[in-house]
């Protein structure tokens, strides 16, 4: 359940208008944060004391100011939205009659910054910018522009107007964001020599604006800062990479101090000096929901459910498994209170009781923060959560594994051998490379994972109702003989061996990479309790698997045929069963599905979720099982009927 794959294409595909939607009208909120920025660090330098220093100059920045006006007038409808475009009407008149710089300035930074809060924008980098990576995209898109050293004298820059930005002046970068500068890097700026750079990555495009940000630091700046960011006094105040990136140096002195803006200057230039105070799943977690609230305040339903599923896919599901170990019933608790307020966002609910919800969701998930941080140490919790991720998600696909296999060798079909094995060979291939790409390539979101989870897991109970229906019809010695006689040179039929390789891939695939996500989370919470019980837990979880499918696969083989079939139908028609309830519930989680939370018992183990939609799925599966069970019998006994004459 971190480019999307084959599997999610067609969601995405189909989620696709809501989605285009919904990042035209995001695209054009950033667009008038990154136009606020520049008309607050440009105009006061071309307009001072009533008088124009620029005429080209300032009919930009005029130019500039009536297009956020039209930006915010297109935004959707929210309750602050009328407040914003009046605002930026005034900005628009300050400016027109010539205002002072200084306060220009000000209303532009007070008009982003509402703009962030009334529609929940995001501006902050995902994760610690690689100022290394960040220096090499420097060297290959921007140095013939704006030079070697930043000074804005590179070659192809000379015969540029305006001239390109020179990034070692003190003063004016002193006025920018991090922010301000991705915003540049994303859309480009009208009009100059600056264009777009969408083709890079989000991580790229942040690592980019952190690594001009620091260009005009002298070493007296790097290590007054350095030594401002070590006495310890500004850990709140940075706490994570949102003040360093969204606020300007002189933000920072105007809020915090002049020596929490040396630390900001060190810290722009070591980010990575936060991935000590790096922000837990569970911080995470709280901090998005309260992200979610504040648009669901704001009106806008549809980004304030989207953020409290990110709170959960990004945030609590990778702890799951950790607080599973130390506290079943309260992960339990924290997921069903994490439904409930998201079935209260889908049904419209008041802010007020959106706000009583969460509440209460918040204490129980610092109550789960403080069990963890209790057990932290404690390495039988390690290797107890190592072994049940590893033997929880791998069971199934052990028992289908099994199932097949022994099939097979009881049916004498070791022929057929190699396309199950191609199957799950191809799996872990594809596995490792999804994980590989998530990690160092491309973000791929907790909504993706989870329609890759779902369509797998759908895709492979169909495959599973095939193959055990085809089982059960065949569930008597005199039916199997007779199709063995009726197969040409004794092979099995196309289709049926694609089946068998499709669901030992979809098996195994399905699981691999949530395997991994939840040992990256679990390998965290070690703490100075080292690897070795995580280790020990995924060694003793391989080879309980291992005997689990070895069992499974020698007591097939001792049942006569048309027990070993019948056994063997229900096994994988059960299965099919179980992966409905979990494909439907991993579409819930990823937002694809709508969620009706009924009175009824939870065994994720089983696909049993508490909803109407994942109960109702599962008794559909139930009944196509049953009565192609019945279908079947009849079929077979009509086989047998007209193979004896009577």
């Amino acid at each position: 359940m971190r480019t999307r794959l084959v599997f999610t294409v067609t969601a995405l595909l189909l989620a696709a208008p809501a989605l285009a939607e919904t990042a035209d009208w995001r695209e054009s909120a950033q667009t008038a944060l990154h136009l606020l920025d520049y008309v607050g660090v440009d105009y006061p330098e071309f307009v001072r004391g009533g008088e124009v220093l620029d005429q080209a100059e300032y009919e930009e920045q005029l130019e500039f100011a009536e297009k956020v006006v039209t930006l915010l007038q297109g935004l959707p409808e929210r309750a602050d939205r009328a407040q914003l475009v009046a605002d930026a009407e005034a900005l628009l008149l300050l400016m027109e009659a010539k205002g002072p710089g200084p306060r220009v300035a000000t209303l532009s930074a007070d008009l982003r910054w509402a703009l962030i809060g009334a529609y929940a924008l995001v501006v902050a980098p995902k994760q610690v910018p690689d100022l290394a990576h960040g220096a090499q995209l420097y060297r290959d898109n921007c140095v013939s522009c704006h030079g070697a050293d930043g000074r804005g004298d590179g070659p192809a820059g000379k015969s540029l107007n305006p001239a390109p930005a020179d990034f070692t002046d003190a003063v004016r970068i002193a006025q920018r964001s991090a922010y301000g500068l991705y915003n540049t890097i994303t859309l480009g700026v009208a009009g100059t020599g600056m264009v777009a750079y969408r083709q890079l990555t989000d991580d790229d495009r942040w690592a980019l604006a952190f690594f001009v940000s620091q260009l005009a630091l002298t070493p007296q700046q790097l290590a007054g800062g350095e030594a401002a960011w070590n006495s310890g006094l500004h850990a709140e105040t940075f706490a994570n990479l949102e003040n360093v990136a969204t606020l300007s140096t002189d933000e920072v002195t105007a809020r915090f101090g002049p020596d929490a803006a040396q630390a900001q200057r060190w810290l722009r230039a070591h980010p990575e000096a936060l991935g000590a105070v790096a922000v837990s799943p569970i911080d995470f977690t709280v901090k998005t929901l309260r992200e979610s609230l504040a648009a669901h305040r704001s009106g806008d339903s549809a980004a304030a459910m989207q953020l409290a599923l990110t709170a959960y896919l990004e945030g609590f599901e990778l702890i799951e498994a950790s607080l599973d170990s130390v506290d079943a019933e309260l992960r339990t608790r924290v997921e069903r209170e994490l439904m409930a307020y998201r079935s209260q966002i889908a049904s419209g609910a008041s802010a007020e009781d959106a706000e009583r919800q969460l509440a209460g969701t918040i204490d129980l998930l610092q109550l789960a923060e403080q069990k963890l941080e209790t057990d932290r140490l404690d390495a039988g919790a390690l290797f107890g959560s190592s072994l049940l991720i590893l033997l929880r998600e791998g069971l199934e696909a052990i028992l289908v594994l099994a199932a097949i296999i022994a099939f097979l060798v009881k049916s004498g079909r070791r022929d057929a051998m190699p396309w199950v094995h191609f199957g799950w060979v191809t799996a872990l291939v594809a596995g490792a490379a999804t994980w590989f790409v998530a990690t160092y390539i491309v973000s791929i979101s907790g909504a993706s994972r989870e329609m890759t989870e779902a369509v797998s897991a759908l895709c492979a109970a169909v495959m599973l109702l095939y193959i055990g229906m085809w089982l059960h019809s065949k569930a008597n010695a005199r039916a199997w003989q007779r199709f063995l006689h009726e197969q040409v040179g004794g092979a099995l039929g196309r289709k049926t061996l694609w089946a068998l390789a499709s669901v030992s891939f979809l098996a195994v695939y399905r699981e691999l990479f949530e395997i991994v996500l939840f040992y990256q989370a679990l390998w965290a919470q070690a703490g100075d309790v080292g690897g070795a019980p995580l280790v020990a837990g995924v060694g003793t979880a391989a080879a309980m698997l291992a005997l689990i499918g070895w069992g499974v696969f020698r007591y097939g083989l001792r049942l006569p045929i048309d027990r070993f079939f019948k056994a063997t139908a229900v096994m994988l028609a059960v299965l099919a069963v179980i992966f409905l309830g979990q494909g439907v519930a991993a579409l819930q989680e990823a937002g694809a599905v709508g969620t009706s939370s009924i009175a009824f018992f939870r065994v994720p183990e089983l696909g049993i979720f508490p909803t109407a939609q994942t109960i109702a799925a599962q008794a559909a599966g139930v009944a196509i099982v049953l009565g192609s069970f019945v279908w079947a019998g009849r079929q077979r006994m009509v086989g047998v009927y007209n193979t004896d004459g009577r």
